[in-house]
């Protein structure tokens, strides 16, 4: 389906449909407000976006000085639905107003299938918040549904397949008629085959990212919201349905301090927070979930979540993502993050850019998480800005109460195409004051072994020697205690990238042993109860 896809989006060459827009359909049901991002505009044409400032009057909107990634954002129009979007109103029908003057159909970035499905929705939600889109906009609303009826992203797929579809629901339901019909026809039988395929039984977003799963969430329940505020139950139960089970992995991949677990392409800021979306969700009638069970598995996603009193350790033991899909992958496998009294320890490194170079491949390495890399190489081949050519796949995997100590393995075989065929085994054995982590290299011959951990900015790693390094804090308070056994550690300058746009400065501590396989490097992190 991609191959036909991609030979048909690029051969086809639909043009506009400017013809006037159908009439409008009575809303019959309440609109709730939903999930509310952070304002993207500063000022009249001014925007905040990813971190870097940028006006309509210096950039236009679309400037090929400012990123792919920046241009999408702005033609999102996410500020329409954002905290205090009250207050803005002006603000945005002159935006509005500019960007249909600006932006002819059918060219540009902003005309892009993705985009335009996200803009589509943020028109939508506007005006039922109670704002008037003048027949302008309206016009333009339905010039753009068509346009995207004719650029579906079936060469694609994933989220990008799905926002189409999202969109098209949208615009059917808000307009009446018999093309509004077919919108809303054309969705709704693409959620049909995408939600069975792109969200697992566990609750889980196909492509395992937390950032991309939070973003689903968001997308079920505006399905939800709309579909009711326009009469269609039926709609609603159905696609009702899965949220639960989403909720309960969002809440899952949550660390204590509110924010998402870095697994993959997940950055904060993009998506609602998971107590946005929960509130979203209560008011939709969907109950925050039950609490979790101090050790638990998404069996169909894979990872795992170990909690012993105030720490909490969430585990990958995931394979990358779908086969035909994995753009927004990183090369984790067997990583893991770990949070002390309510404030991240150990981490991944994050996500602060997209796109193609060398900063981008970096931040998708093995070396970028905490995890091992074995001869300098990474466990799966993470290649361009979103591709992967050979794919670390995790198998025995096992969890287990032992006298309250929560113990998870499992290992993978990214590694077994070097030579001796090595394969890496980890487990985890949480106590109440004490991490054991043995990582078991298996194979042949002689080989670098690395175990690197990163440490969450504002704790400085103190070497004692080359077997113990203790954890402060900038206070110079001790947190915890690393000692290792078969390897020798060094503390190294590191950095941590929470949101797009943003690095900070951070620490690791890397683990090297060079030696005959198998070995075993073992790694112990103490702290007080």
């Amino acid at each position: 389906m991609q191959v036909y896809g991609r030979l048909w989006f690029r051969l086809s060459r639909p043009r506009p449909d400017l013809s006037p827009a159908p009439s409008l359909r009575p809303i019959s049901g309440p609109w709730q407000p939903p999930a509310c991002r952070a304002p993207a505009l500063t000022g009249p044409g001014a925007f905040r976006l990813l971190n870097e400032d940028g006006t309509l009057a210096a950039h236009g909107w679309d400037d090929p000085a400012k990123a792919k990634l920046w241009r999408y954002n702005q033609h999102y129009f996410d500020d329409l639905n954002a905290v205090s979007a009250v207050k803005r109103g002006a603000w945005h029908t002159a935006l509005i107003d500019d960007w249909i003057a600006a932006n002819p159909p059918g060219r540009g970035t902003g005309w892009e299938p993705y985009p335009t499905s996200l803009r589509i929705v943020n028109w939508v939600k506007w005006g039922l918040a109670g704002n008037s889109l003048d027949d302008t906009a309206r016009r333009s609303l339905a010039i753009q549904t068509r346009w995207l009826m004719r650029r579906l992203e079936w060469h694609l797929l994933g989220n990008h397949l799905f926002a189409n579809a999202k969109a098209l629901v949208f615009a059917g339901l808000h307009y009446d008629g018999r093309e509004a019909a077919r919108w809303l026809a054309k969705g709704t039988e693409i959620l049909a085959r995408e939600i069975p395929e792109q969200i697992l039984r566990d609750g889980g977003q196909f492509e395992l990212s937390p950032m991309y799963h939070a973003l689903a969430v968001e997308d079920l329940l505006d399905l939800v919201n709309i579909a009711r505020a326009f009469g269609r139950e039926d709609l609603a139960e159905a696609w009702g349905a899965h949220v639960p089970s989403m909720l309960r992995w969002l809440v899952t991949m949550t660390q204590p301090d509110g924010d998402l677990a870095f697994f993959n392409d997940t950055a904060i800021g993009i998506a609602p927070t998971t107590d946005q979306l929960l509130a979203y969700a209560e008011k939709l009638g969907f109950p925050a979930p039950p609490p979790l069970p101090d050790l638990l598995h998404l069996p169909d996603s894979g990872y795992v979540r170990l909690k012993r009193g105030l720490v909490v350790l969430i585990a990958d033991l995931a394979r990358i993502g779908p086969d035909y899909l994995p753009g927004h992958a990183h090369a984790d496998t067997l990583s893991f993050e770990l949070s002390l009294h309510g404030r991240r320890v150990i981490v991944n490194s994050g996500t602060s850019v997209y796109g193609l170079g060398p900063e981008r491949l970096r931040q998708r390495s093995t070396a970028a998480h905490s995890t091992v890399v074995i001869g300098g190489r990474d466990s799966s081949e993470v290649w361009s800005g979103f591709r992967v050519g050979r794919r670390a796949r995790p198998f025995d995997i096992d969890l287990r109460d032992e006298g309250g100590v929560l113990i998870a393995t499992g290992a993978h075989d990214g590694y077994r195409h070097l030579p001796g065929s090595p394969v890496h085994r980890r487990t985890w054995e949480l106590g109440d004051d004490a991490l054991i982590l043995q990582d078991r290299i298996e194979g042949r011959g002689e080989h670098l072994v690395e175990v690197i951990f990163h440490l969450a900015p504002g704790l400085v790693p103190v070497q004692l020697d080359q077997s113990e390094v203790e954890i402060r804090t900038q206070a110079d308070a001790v947190l915890a205690v690393l000692s290792v056994r078969n390897g020798a550690v060094d503390v190294v300058p590191s950095s941590w990238h929470p949101e797009f746009g943003r690095s900070m400065s951070a620490y690791a501590t890397h683990i090297k042993a060079q030696s005959a396989l198998p070995i075993t490097v073992e790694t112990m992190l103490r702290w007080k109860e």
